[in-house]
């Protein structure tokens, strides 16, 4: 694999200073999100048999040269990398700059990255903006739209709810995955106690970068089931048998994870835009669902999508329930529900 880097543009209508492609015996990889232009393709392709001439292909071994594609109204040149990208450089919106010590001891130390192949981390950092808050600014607020994930360079940040701190998040964790995970709408404030930095990256972008790879979505699950957790503690310890309220306070997905984490059985009665919802959980199972024609799986899906309504949790199920299979895997329910309500997003 030989890698190049933009060093120069002018005009080029696709490309930026910093972004690199990879060029291989069968293909041009483009950056992240960039459509492939065929006159460089062209450029390329040439290049690719000058390079198969060379006895050594390691990148270490090159000369280093300057290369220009000039074939339309833009100008770019670009040279071989003499060392292959790895997670030690940024690229993209965070200014092309050498990842520093503080960078390189957070993709080691973070369990995000960890989580990461490799080859995704310059990826992600590549698609990814720095941002700076000051001690008390206020980087999500509750009940308004939030559409990014960031993760904490530095400082520390307080989730809060009614103005009660639940949680803090500090160097390394992500933040922003209830919205991402959910319908959009965010449940907490969060807000610096600190200097904070972090990186911004949007959750349509996310999903595009690692919607179908199953080590991050399996990180995002349990870091969703870790947050809801300790966020709703306080909330949960104290359940009696029935409880009620609005969506607008707590999300269907929040209630579903309420109910499953600490094995609740009972129903859960929704008065929804549409008429009634009903989900039947047993030991935190979900074993029948309803909502208008709607039952089981699409109905939980139909429900997830819901933002107002009331919501009133009843103990105790009839003895032909308690024998009822499962509808489905929960957290796969769960995914499978956020998924589809992100596509209708994107398809509005």
């Amino acid at each position: 694999m030989i890698v190049f880097e933009i060093v120069e543009q002018s005009n080029c209508p696709l490309y930026k200073v910093g972004e690199c492609f990879t060029l291989t015996e069968r293909a041009v990889r483009c950056p992240p999100k960039k459509e492939a232009c065929l006159i460089l393709v062209r450029e390329m392709t040439e290049l690719l048999f000058e390079f198969l001439q060379r006895k050594s292909t390691d990148p270490s071994d090159i000369t280093v040269s300057i290369y220009t594609c000039s074939g339309c109204s833009g100008l770019i040149k670009f040279r071989q990398r003499t060392q292959i990208p790895d997670a030690k450089k940024k690229s993209g919106l965070i200014r092309g700059e050498v990842v520093d010590k503080r960078m390189r001891s957070l993709i080691e130390n973070s369990e995000f990255f960890r989580a990461l192949p490799k080859e995704s981390a310059e990826i992600f950092i590549a698609s990814c903006k720095e941002l700076d808050l000051d001690p008390k600014g206020v980087l999500i607020h509750k009940g308004e739209y939030n559409q990014n994930l960031y993760l904490i360079l530095e400082g520390i940040l307080t989730v809060e709810n009614d103005n009660v701190i639940v949680a803090e998040c500090g160097r390394g964790d992500l933040c922003g995955e209830m919205s991402y995970l959910g319908t959009g709408i965010a449940t907490s404030t969060v807000r610096a106690m600190t200097k904070v930095k972090v990186l911004a990256i949007s959750g349509e972008e996310f999903d595009n970068l690692f919607g179908e790879n199953a080590a991050v979505q399996s990180y995002m699950a349990k870091l969703l089931a870790s947050r809801l957790q300790r966020a709703n503690i306080a909330r949960s310890q104290d359940f009696a048998s029935t409880m009620s309220g609005q969506l607008g306070e707590i999300g269907p997905a929040e209630l579903f994870q309420i109910f499953h984490m600490h094995q609740k059985t009972g129903v859960l009665l929704f008065q929804l835009h549409k008429g009634e919802a009903r989900v039947s959980f047993r030991e935190g199972c979900i074993i029948n669902a309803s909502y208008g024609a709607l039952g089981n799986q699409d109905a939980i899906f139909s429900i997830l999508a819901e933002k107002k309504g009331q919501y009133r949790f009843t103990v105790g199920l009839t003895p032909q329930e308690m024998k009822a299979a499962e509808i489905g895997d929960f957290m796969m329910l769960l995914m499978e529900g956020v998924k589809r309500i992100d596509e209708e997003i994107s398809d509005d």
